[in-house]
């Protein structure tokens, strides 16, 4: 790898740095030095961009402190080493610690980069099995781990009926974790049209929520039932549909969906196509209360923002519903699921559409953020 210097001899990397709502450069940045005892410098081999990235881009994510490197998936070999929930410098009450995300998760800077400082590396580094290469490792460093914690969430048992609403990166392997789990029927809700191809590949029932209303969709196949479980894998970005029955429903909550942006997008940048946040942020969850059974249960694994209040609780209890959210604690699911690959039950390579170097990370950006056609989950290569 070849290093760049600044005017005075000190060595830079190439680095994507969030500088404000829908800015986002590629920038020479001081290399990470150990700040800790608790640290680690890992050389970077692959990092990945995510939907959670997109949130800060698009303002649905408040609280980015500009500078801050993104990306919280990568691979890549410890460097240099220095002789919980502590890792959150906000305190024990805080929020995860997260790379590359807002204030109140750190900040740490994150890990779409050359190299990245590792804080408490001993608790948050996993080592990868010697046959599992760097492509199969990158998503069990987020996606495929979420994927799995929210099919865990949902409670999922042998035979059961789940519907995963969101059919991106986390809502395919959502899929798969739940027919892992059990699973006899899965649906895949979702509007873009290669993602439900993708859920086909994988023998899922797929819903087009510009084409038909989930809701019924999903209660006329389960006879008025609902389904056992539901993995909800959208968030805060979740989007009105376009047309069809289910746009004609909610015309009518136009003034609270736009309240709800407000609400958790006050600052955007939009850009013609791109940086745009979704239009119904708490639209995916209200599908997922209506659309699981009596005493069902329901997985969140969407992201968020602690600034959204809507929730249809009373739903909720009045059917008796079992719901568990939060971002996968990945030192207790991770492990397991690098076995599951490094004994070949489980390839995750077929869910990488695309491999790009670092010095294309923005136009990647801009294609995964417009959701143009096959850009499912893109993988960053350095040096």
């Amino acid at each position: 790898m070849q290093f760049n210097q600044d005017d005075e001899g000190a060595r830079l990397m190439k680095a994507l740095v969030w500088h404000g709502e829908g800015d986002i450069r590629l920038d020479n940045v001081a290399d990470p030095s150990i700040q800790d005892p608790n640290d680690a410098i890992v050389r970077i081999t692959r990092s990945a961009i995510c939907g959670t990235d997109l949130h800060f881009i698009r303002g649905t994510m408040a609280g980015m402190h500009e500078g801050t490197i993104l990306g919280h998936e990568a691979v890549g070999v410890v460097e240099e080493t220095a002789q919980c929930d502590v890792a959150n410098p906000n305190g024990p009450a805080a929020g995860t610690c997260f790379f590359g995300g807002p204030a109140p998760t750190g900040p740490v800077d994150g890990l779409q980069a050359e190299y990245a400082r590792i804080p408490w590396a001993s608790n948050t580094l996993i080592p990868i099995p010697g046959n599992v290469s760097d492509d199969d490792a990158i998503l069990l460093s987020d996606i495929f781990p979420t994927a799995w914690f929210g099919a865990q969430l949902a409670g999922i048992r042998r035979g059961d009926t789940v519907a995963v609403y969101g059919a991106g990166i986390v809502g395919q392997l959502a899929i798969a974790s739940a027919y892992r789990q059990g699973a006899g029927r899965v649906w895949a809700v979702d509007g873009v049209q290669t993602r439900l191809v993708k859920a086909l590949e994988q023998n899922a029932e797929v819903i087009d929520f510009n084409q038909e209303d989930p809701v019924e969709a999903i209660m006329d196949a389960t006879m008025g039932v609902g389904v056992d479980a539901v993995i909800e894998a959208v968030g805060v970005d979740a989007q009105r549909p376009a047309r069809g029955p289910a746009a004609e429903k909610y015309a009518a909550r136009t003034e609270q969906f736009d309240a709800e942006v407000a609400q958790t997008a006050p600052e955007t940048n939009v850009q013609g196509e791109n940086w745009v946040p979704g239009n119904a942020p708490s639209l995916s969850a209200q599908w997922a209360v209506e659309s699981v059974a009596k005493y069902g249960r329901i997985g969140m694994i969407g992201v968020f923002s602690p600034d959204l209040t809507s929730f249809p609780i009373g739903q909720a209890t009045n059917k008796n519903l079992t719901l568990r959210a939060g971002n996968c604690d990945h030192r207790s699911v991770t492990a397991p699921l690098l076995d599951l690959v490094a004994a070949g039950l489980f390839d995750p390579a077929p869910f990488v559409t695309q491999h790009e170097p670092i010095d294309n990370a923005v136009e990647a950006y801009l294609s995964f953020d417009r959701r143009d056609e096959g850009w499912l989950k893109t993988v960053l290569t350095t040096g």
